[in-house]
Protein backbone atom coordinates (compact mmCIF):
# COMPACT_ATOMS: atom_id res chain seq x y z
CA UNK A 1 0.00 0.00 0.00
CA UNK A 2 1.05 3.42 -0.87
CA UNK A 3 1.89 5.92 2.24
CA UNK A 4 -0.86 8.31 0.31
CA UNK A 5 -3.17 5.83 1.22
CA UNK A 6 -2.18 5.06 4.80
CA UNK A 7 -4.58 6.84 7.51
CA UNK A 8 -2.72 8.26 9.81
CA UNK A 9 -0.11 11.05 8.35
CA UNK A 10 1.29 10.97 12.09
CA UNK A 11 2.80 7.33 11.70
CA UNK A 12 3.71 8.00 7.79
CA UNK A 13 5.38 11.13 8.58
CA UNK A 14 7.29 8.88 11.55
CA UNK A 15 7.93 5.92 9.47
CA UNK A 16 9.90 8.62 6.49
CA UNK A 17 11.81 9.98 9.59
CA UNK A 18 10.00 13.41 9.59
CA UNK A 19 9.34 13.37 13.21
CA UNK A 20 12.00 13.93 15.72
CA UNK A 21 9.82 15.25 18.71
CA UNK A 22 6.11 15.74 19.11
CA UNK A 23 4.49 17.42 22.69
CA UNK A 24 1.89 14.44 22.80
CA UNK A 25 1.58 12.00 20.06
CA UNK A 26 -0.97 9.55 21.34
CA UNK A 27 -3.01 13.03 21.11
CA UNK A 28 -2.01 14.32 17.75
CA UNK A 29 -2.67 10.91 16.07
CA UNK A 30 -6.18 11.06 17.64
CA UNK A 31 -6.90 14.44 16.51
CA UNK A 32 -5.78 13.05 12.65
CA UNK A 33 -8.26 9.85 13.25
CA UNK A 34 -10.96 12.43 14.12
CA UNK A 35 -11.03 15.12 11.97
CA UNK A 36 -9.34 17.01 8.82
CA UNK A 37 -6.22 18.66 10.49
CA UNK A 38 -4.76 21.92 9.49
CA UNK A 39 -0.80 22.66 10.47
CA UNK A 40 1.35 25.50 9.82
CA UNK A 41 4.83 25.90 9.24
CA UNK A 42 6.60 29.48 9.49
CA UNK A 43 9.54 30.36 6.97
CA UNK A 44 11.47 32.94 7.75
CA UNK A 45 11.53 35.45 5.11
CA UNK A 46 15.72 36.92 5.89
CA UNK A 47 16.35 35.28 1.87
CA UNK A 48 14.52 35.80 -0.96
CA UNK A 49 14.75 32.03 -1.68
CA UNK A 50 14.57 28.53 0.00
CA UNK A 51 17.00 26.14 0.27
CA UNK A 52 17.60 23.11 0.63
CA UNK A 53 17.23 22.77 4.22
CA UNK A 54 13.73 24.22 4.40
CA UNK A 55 12.43 21.25 1.92
CA UNK A 56 11.84 19.30 4.98
CA UNK A 57 9.45 21.11 6.50
CA UNK A 58 7.90 21.78 3.43
CA UNK A 59 7.79 17.72 2.79
CA UNK A 60 5.88 17.85 5.96
CA UNK A 61 3.06 20.30 4.77
CA UNK A 62 3.15 18.57 1.49
CA UNK A 63 2.46 15.20 3.02
CA UNK A 64 -0.50 16.74 5.06
CA UNK A 65 -2.18 17.95 2.25
CA UNK A 66 -1.79 14.51 0.49
CA UNK A 67 -3.38 12.80 3.14
CA UNK A 68 -6.20 14.84 3.19
CA UNK A 69 -5.38 17.59 5.68
CA UNK A 70 -4.54 21.41 5.13
CA UNK A 71 -1.01 22.81 5.10
CA UNK A 72 -0.82 26.70 6.58
CA UNK A 73 2.41 28.34 5.49
CA UNK A 74 2.97 31.66 7.49
CA UNK A 75 5.58 33.78 5.95
CA UNK A 76 6.90 35.99 8.65
CA UNK A 77 6.35 39.23 7.58
CA UNK A 78 6.20 40.67 10.98
CA UNK A 79 8.81 38.57 12.85
CA UNK A 80 11.10 39.01 9.87
CA UNK A 81 11.44 42.38 10.91
CA UNK A 82 12.85 40.97 14.24
CA UNK A 83 14.74 37.59 13.74
CA UNK A 84 14.14 34.64 15.37
CA UNK A 85 17.51 33.98 17.73
CA UNK A 86 17.00 30.61 17.54
CA UNK A 87 20.34 28.72 16.72
CA UNK A 88 22.27 31.96 16.37
CA UNK A 89 24.91 33.35 18.69
CA UNK A 90 24.57 36.77 17.97
CA UNK A 91 21.94 38.99 16.70
CA UNK A 92 20.99 39.04 13.24
CA UNK A 93 20.62 42.74 10.81
CA UNK A 94 17.67 43.60 10.74
CA UNK A 95 15.78 44.30 7.45
CA UNK A 96 13.80 46.76 6.09
CA UNK A 97 10.05 46.57 5.49
CA UNK A 98 10.45 46.22 1.45
CA UNK A 99 13.07 43.80 1.86
CA UNK A 100 10.68 41.60 3.96
CA UNK A 101 7.73 42.16 1.28
CA UNK A 102 10.17 41.25 -1.86
CA UNK A 103 11.75 38.05 0.03
CA UNK A 104 8.21 37.52 1.46
CA UNK A 105 6.54 37.41 -2.39
CA UNK A 106 9.61 35.16 -3.95
CA UNK A 107 8.96 32.76 -1.15
CA UNK A 108 5.34 32.44 -2.01
CA UNK A 109 6.17 31.58 -5.65
CA UNK A 110 8.39 28.66 -4.28
CA UNK A 111 6.32 27.05 -2.09
CA UNK A 112 3.52 27.01 -4.97
CA UNK A 113 5.83 24.40 -6.23
CA UNK A 114 5.08 21.94 -3.46
CA UNK A 115 1.47 22.72 -2.53
CA UNK A 116 -1.78 23.40 -4.14
CA UNK A 117 -3.43 25.89 -3.62
CA UNK A 118 -6.72 25.39 -4.57
CA UNK A 119 -10.43 26.13 -3.36
CA UNK A 120 -10.89 22.51 -2.29
CA UNK A 121 -11.52 22.15 1.72
CA UNK A 122 -7.79 21.32 2.25
CA UNK A 123 -6.54 23.46 -0.30
CA UNK A 124 -3.24 25.31 1.42
CA UNK A 125 -2.61 28.43 2.31
CA UNK A 126 -0.44 31.23 2.73
CA UNK A 127 -0.60 33.79 4.67
CA UNK A 128 1.31 37.06 6.43
CA UNK A 129 1.97 37.49 10.52
CA UNK A 130 2.74 40.83 9.49
CA UNK A 131 -1.18 41.61 8.91
CA UNK A 132 -2.58 41.17 12.48
CA UNK A 133 0.84 41.56 14.16
CA UNK A 134 0.85 45.10 12.82
CA UNK A 135 -1.94 45.68 14.57
CA UNK A 136 -0.63 45.14 18.08
CA UNK A 137 -0.20 48.00 20.59
CA UNK A 138 3.18 47.32 22.96
CA UNK A 139 0.53 47.93 25.62
CA UNK A 140 -2.25 45.40 24.61
CA UNK A 141 0.37 42.90 23.58
CA UNK A 142 2.38 43.12 26.74
CA UNK A 143 -1.66 42.67 29.07
CA UNK A 144 -3.19 40.10 26.70
CA UNK A 145 -0.49 37.85 25.98
CA UNK A 146 3.23 38.72 27.73
CA UNK A 147 1.17 38.42 31.00
CA UNK A 148 1.48 34.32 30.59
CA UNK A 149 5.05 33.97 30.44
CA UNK A 150 6.96 34.28 33.56
CA UNK A 151 10.78 35.14 32.39
CA UNK A 152 11.75 32.06 34.08
CA UNK A 153 9.86 30.10 31.77
CA UNK A 154 11.98 31.93 28.70
CA UNK A 155 15.33 31.65 29.89
CA UNK A 156 14.65 28.40 30.82
CA UNK A 157 14.86 27.68 26.75
CA UNK A 158 18.19 26.48 25.97
CA UNK A 159 18.87 28.98 23.21
CA UNK A 160 18.18 31.77 25.31
CA UNK A 161 19.88 31.04 28.55
CA UNK A 162 23.54 29.95 26.28
CA UNK A 163 23.19 33.65 25.26
CA UNK A 164 22.84 35.26 28.88
CA UNK A 165 25.81 32.98 30.12
CA UNK A 166 28.16 34.20 27.79
CA UNK A 167 28.80 37.87 28.17
CA UNK A 168 30.09 37.74 24.65
CA UNK A 169 26.86 36.66 23.34
CA UNK A 170 24.15 38.62 25.31
CA UNK A 171 20.76 38.50 24.08
CA UNK A 172 18.50 41.73 23.26
CA UNK A 173 15.27 42.30 24.49
CA UNK A 174 13.60 42.51 20.51
CA UNK A 175 14.93 38.67 20.25
CA UNK A 176 13.71 37.22 23.63
CA UNK A 177 10.02 39.45 22.43
CA UNK A 178 10.58 36.15 19.36
CA UNK A 179 9.30 33.23 21.43
CA UNK A 180 5.33 35.76 22.87
CA UNK A 181 5.51 36.70 18.79
CA UNK A 182 5.42 33.28 17.65
CA UNK A 183 3.17 32.20 20.61
CA UNK A 184 0.59 34.60 19.81
CA UNK A 185 0.80 33.60 16.04
CA UNK A 186 -0.26 29.97 16.58
CA UNK A 187 -2.87 31.30 19.23
CA UNK A 188 -4.25 33.58 16.03
CA UNK A 189 -4.37 30.99 13.86
CA UNK A 190 -5.79 28.42 16.28
CA UNK A 191 -8.73 31.32 16.63
CA UNK A 192 -9.16 32.36 12.90
CA UNK A 193 -8.30 29.00 10.79
CA UNK A 194 -9.06 26.11 13.30
CA UNK A 195 -4.68 25.65 13.39
CA UNK A 196 -3.94 22.88 16.30
CA UNK A 197 -0.74 21.76 14.79
CA UNK A 198 2.71 23.58 14.66
CA UNK A 199 6.03 21.89 12.78
CA UNK A 200 8.89 23.08 12.69
CA UNK A 201 12.95 22.74 12.82
CA UNK A 202 14.02 21.18 16.07
CA UNK A 203 15.59 24.66 17.20
CA UNK A 204 11.75 24.86 17.30
CA UNK A 205 11.01 23.23 20.23
CA UNK A 206 10.90 26.15 22.81
CA UNK A 207 8.63 28.34 20.64
CA UNK A 208 6.17 25.88 19.45
CA UNK A 209 5.76 24.42 23.18
CA UNK A 210 5.24 28.65 23.93
CA UNK A 211 2.15 28.30 21.41
CA UNK A 212 0.80 25.06 22.67
CA UNK A 213 0.70 26.74 26.72
CA UNK A 214 -0.40 29.96 25.10
CA UNK A 215 -3.79 28.29 23.78
CA UNK A 216 -4.51 26.34 26.60
CA UNK A 217 -4.31 29.66 28.92
CA UNK A 218 -6.12 31.82 26.48
CA UNK A 219 -8.63 29.26 25.19
CA UNK A 220 -8.66 26.42 27.16
CA UNK A 221 -7.85 24.57 24.02
CA UNK A 222 -5.68 21.39 23.30
CA UNK A 223 -2.81 22.20 20.15
CA UNK A 224 0.14 20.09 19.55
CA UNK A 225 3.73 20.44 17.76
CA UNK A 226 6.47 18.46 16.43
CA UNK A 227 9.75 19.10 14.94
CA UNK A 228 11.46 17.63 12.17
CA UNK A 229 14.90 16.39 12.50
CA UNK A 230 18.26 18.44 11.97
CA UNK A 231 19.84 17.14 8.69
CA UNK A 232 24.32 16.44 9.49
CA UNK A 233 26.57 15.10 6.60
CA UNK A 234 29.17 12.69 7.88
CA UNK A 235 31.24 15.39 8.43
CA UNK A 236 28.95 17.07 11.00
CA UNK A 237 27.86 19.95 7.76
CA UNK A 238 24.29 21.00 8.30
CA UNK A 239 22.57 19.24 5.21
CA UNK A 240 22.38 21.75 2.51
CA UNK A 241 25.38 23.45 2.04
CA UNK A 242 27.63 22.79 -0.46
CA UNK A 243 31.71 24.60 -1.06
CA UNK A 244 30.02 27.62 -2.46
CA UNK A 245 27.47 27.51 0.78
CA UNK A 246 23.81 27.07 0.86
CA UNK A 247 22.26 25.07 -1.67
CA UNK A 248 19.30 27.42 -2.96
CA UNK A 249 16.06 26.97 -4.58
CA UNK A 250 16.20 30.12 -6.79
CA UNK A 251 18.19 29.34 -9.62
CA UNK A 252 19.24 33.08 -9.67
CA UNK A 253 20.94 31.98 -6.67
CA UNK A 254 22.39 27.94 -7.00
CA UNK A 255 21.81 27.24 -10.75
CA UNK A 256 20.01 23.99 -11.69
CA UNK A 257 22.94 22.45 -12.61
CA UNK A 258 24.80 22.61 -9.66
CA UNK A 259 21.33 22.25 -7.34
CA UNK A 260 21.35 18.37 -9.81
CA UNK A 261 24.94 17.86 -8.63
CA UNK A 262 24.35 18.21 -5.36
CA UNK A 263 21.52 15.48 -4.98
CA UNK A 264 24.67 13.67 -7.57
CA UNK A 265 27.43 14.25 -4.76
CA UNK A 266 25.02 12.60 -1.83
CA UNK A 267 26.83 9.95 0.41
CA UNK A 268 25.71 6.06 0.06
CA UNK A 269 24.98 6.32 3.51
CA UNK A 270 22.29 9.05 3.32
CA UNK A 271 20.33 7.70 0.56
CA UNK A 272 17.87 5.53 2.34
CA UNK A 273 17.21 8.66 4.77
CA UNK A 274 17.01 11.40 1.96
CA UNK A 275 14.79 9.16 -0.35
CA UNK A 276 12.51 8.61 2.67
CA UNK A 277 12.45 12.29 3.85
CA UNK A 278 12.62 14.11 0.12
CA UNK A 279 10.37 12.19 -2.21
CA UNK A 280 6.79 10.54 -2.26
CA UNK A 281 8.21 7.54 -3.72
CA UNK A 282 6.73 4.15 -1.75
CA UNK A 283 8.66 2.44 0.97
CA UNK A 284 8.80 -0.63 -1.85
CA UNK A 285 9.75 1.36 -4.34
CA UNK A 286 12.67 3.18 -2.67
CA UNK A 287 14.15 -0.68 -1.47
CA UNK A 288 13.90 -1.45 -4.64
CA UNK A 289 16.10 1.58 -5.97
CA UNK A 290 18.82 1.12 -2.89
CA UNK A 291 19.28 -2.56 -3.25
CA UNK A 292 19.41 -1.75 -7.36
CA UNK A 293 22.17 0.53 -6.53
CA UNK A 294 23.82 -1.06 -4.14
CA UNK A 295 24.74 -4.04 -6.68
CA UNK A 296 26.93 -1.82 -8.93
CA UNK A 297 27.49 2.03 -6.44
CA UNK A 298 29.42 3.00 -8.43
CA UNK A 299 27.08 4.17 -11.13
CA UNK A 300 25.33 6.22 -8.53
CA UNK A 301 21.74 4.55 -9.91
CA UNK A 302 20.03 6.04 -6.72
CA UNK A 303 22.18 9.29 -6.89
CA UNK A 304 20.68 10.22 -10.17
CA UNK A 305 17.61 9.38 -9.54
CA UNK A 306 17.30 11.53 -6.60
CA UNK A 307 18.92 14.24 -8.71
CA UNK A 308 16.19 14.21 -10.81
CA UNK A 309 13.23 14.21 -8.69
CA UNK A 310 14.30 17.18 -7.03
CA UNK A 311 15.42 19.10 -9.95
CA UNK A 312 12.39 18.02 -11.63
CA UNK A 313 10.07 19.32 -9.03
CA UNK A 314 11.89 22.65 -8.43
CA UNK A 315 13.33 23.66 -11.86
CA UNK A 316 10.73 21.91 -14.56
CA UNK A 317 11.01 18.54 -16.22
CA UNK A 318 13.08 20.09 -19.01
CA UNK A 319 15.60 21.75 -17.26
CA UNK A 320 16.19 19.09 -15.40
CA UNK A 321 16.71 16.80 -18.58
CA UNK A 322 19.04 19.61 -19.86
CA UNK A 323 21.37 19.38 -16.83
CA UNK A 324 21.00 15.47 -16.25
CA UNK A 325 22.55 15.09 -19.99
CA UNK A 326 24.94 17.55 -19.10
CA UNK A 327 26.46 16.02 -16.27
CA UNK A 328 26.37 12.35 -17.71
CA UNK A 329 28.32 13.86 -20.82
CA UNK A 330 30.89 15.52 -18.69
CA UNK A 331 30.86 12.51 -16.40
CA UNK A 332 31.07 9.95 -19.02
CA UNK A 333 32.24 10.00 -22.08
CA UNK A 334 32.16 13.82 -22.57
CA UNK A 335 30.88 13.42 -26.15
CA UNK A 336 28.84 16.45 -27.46
CA UNK A 337 27.60 15.29 -31.06
CA UNK A 338 24.50 14.61 -29.83
CA UNK A 339 24.17 17.55 -27.30
CA UNK A 340 21.55 20.50 -28.50
CA UNK A 341 22.52 23.93 -28.08
CA UNK A 342 20.44 24.04 -24.41
CA UNK A 343 22.51 21.62 -23.36
CA UNK A 344 25.89 22.88 -24.16
CA UNK A 345 25.12 26.66 -23.12
CA UNK A 346 24.36 25.12 -19.17
CA UNK A 347 28.16 24.67 -19.10
CA UNK A 348 28.30 28.15 -19.43
CA UNK A 349 29.79 29.64 -15.87
CA UNK A 350 29.20 25.94 -14.80
CA UNK A 351 33.08 24.79 -15.70
CA UNK A 352 36.08 27.14 -16.23
CA UNK A 353 34.69 29.27 -19.70
CA UNK A 354 36.45 32.25 -21.68
CA UNK A 355 36.21 34.01 -24.56
CA UNK A 356 38.40 34.17 -27.84
CA UNK A 357 39.04 35.01 -31.18
CA UNK A 358 38.74 31.61 -33.40
CA UNK A 359 38.89 31.09 -36.79
CA UNK A 360 39.19 27.54 -38.80
CA UNK A 361 42.95 26.62 -39.33
CA UNK A 362 43.73 27.97 -36.31
CA UNK A 363 46.45 25.99 -34.50
CA UNK A 364 45.18 24.55 -31.32
CA UNK A 365 48.47 25.19 -29.58
CA UNK A 366 47.88 28.67 -29.93
CA UNK A 367 43.91 28.54 -28.97
CA UNK A 368 44.36 26.43 -25.75
CA UNK A 369 47.63 29.02 -24.96
CA UNK A 370 45.55 32.04 -25.55
CA UNK A 371 42.19 30.95 -24.19
CA UNK A 372 43.91 30.53 -20.85
CA UNK A 373 42.93 26.22 -21.43
CA UNK A 374 46.52 26.34 -20.67
CA UNK A 375 48.83 28.28 -18.75
CA UNK A 376 51.48 28.35 -21.81
CA UNK A 377 52.08 26.59 -25.54
CA UNK A 378 54.91 24.59 -24.12
CA UNK A 379 51.81 23.35 -21.56
CA UNK A 380 49.70 22.79 -24.40
CA UNK A 381 52.07 21.27 -26.28
CA UNK A 382 53.17 18.63 -23.67
CA UNK A 383 49.59 17.49 -23.09
CA UNK A 384 48.45 17.31 -26.72
CA UNK A 385 51.67 15.14 -27.27
CA UNK A 386 50.79 13.17 -24.26
CA UNK A 387 47.27 12.24 -26.07
CA UNK A 388 45.47 13.77 -22.99
CA UNK A 389 43.56 16.57 -24.68
CA UNK A 390 39.97 16.14 -25.74
CA UNK A 391 37.87 18.79 -28.34
CA UNK A 392 34.03 17.96 -27.57
CA UNK A 393 35.03 14.10 -26.73
CA UNK A 394 37.29 13.50 -29.94
CA UNK A 395 41.02 12.89 -28.66
CA UNK A 396 43.15 15.16 -30.62
CA UNK A 397 47.08 15.48 -31.50
CA UNK A 398 49.75 18.23 -31.74
CA UNK A 399 49.28 19.23 -34.91
CA UNK A 400 45.68 19.76 -35.00
CA UNK A 401 43.95 22.80 -36.30
CA UNK A 402 40.57 23.93 -35.82
CA UNK A 403 38.32 22.42 -38.06
CA UNK A 404 34.57 23.48 -38.54
CA UNK A 405 33.01 20.29 -36.86
CA UNK A 406 35.35 21.30 -33.89
CA UNK A 407 33.21 24.64 -32.95
CA UNK A 408 29.71 23.16 -31.73
CA UNK A 409 26.73 25.66 -33.04
CA UNK A 410 29.45 28.00 -34.49
CA UNK A 411 30.64 29.57 -30.92
CA UNK A 412 31.15 26.85 -28.43
CA UNK A 413 34.76 24.61 -28.03
CA UNK A 414 34.73 22.49 -25.15
CA UNK A 415 37.88 20.88 -24.13
CA UNK A 416 38.67 18.63 -21.82
CA UNK A 417 42.07 17.45 -20.07
CA UNK A 418 43.13 14.83 -18.77
CA UNK A 419 40.04 12.61 -17.27
CA UNK A 420 38.09 15.44 -15.40
CA UNK A 421 39.25 18.78 -15.96
CA UNK A 422 37.17 20.76 -18.53
CA UNK A 423 37.03 24.59 -19.87
CA UNK A 424 34.47 26.03 -22.34
CA UNK A 425 35.85 28.74 -24.73
CA UNK A 426 33.24 30.99 -26.55
CA UNK A 427 33.85 32.36 -30.10
CA UNK A 428 33.93 36.28 -29.29
CA UNK A 429 31.60 38.37 -31.01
Amino acid sequence: MSDAGRANPFDVLSRRGLVEWCSAPEGLKGLFESQMVTGYVGFDPSADSLHVGNMVPIMGLAWLQRLGHRPLAIVGGGTGLIGDPSGKSKERPLLTQDQVVHNMECIREQLALFLDFDRSPNGALIVNNYDWLKEQTLIGFLRDTGKFFTVNYMISREYIRSRLEDPDKSITYTEMSYMLLQAFDFWHLYRTYGCKLQMGGNDQQGNILAGVDLIRKKEGGQAYGFTFPLLLTSTGQKFGKSEEGAVYLSPKRTSPYKFYQFWMNVEDDSLARLFRMYTFLDEEEIDHVLEQHMRSPEKRVAQRMLAMDMTRRVHGSLVAERVARTSEILFGDCDFSSADLETVKVLEGEIPTSLADMSVGDSMVDLMALSGVCASKGEARRLLKGGGVYVNGRRIQEEHRLEDRDVLFGRYVIFRLGKKKYHLVIRRG
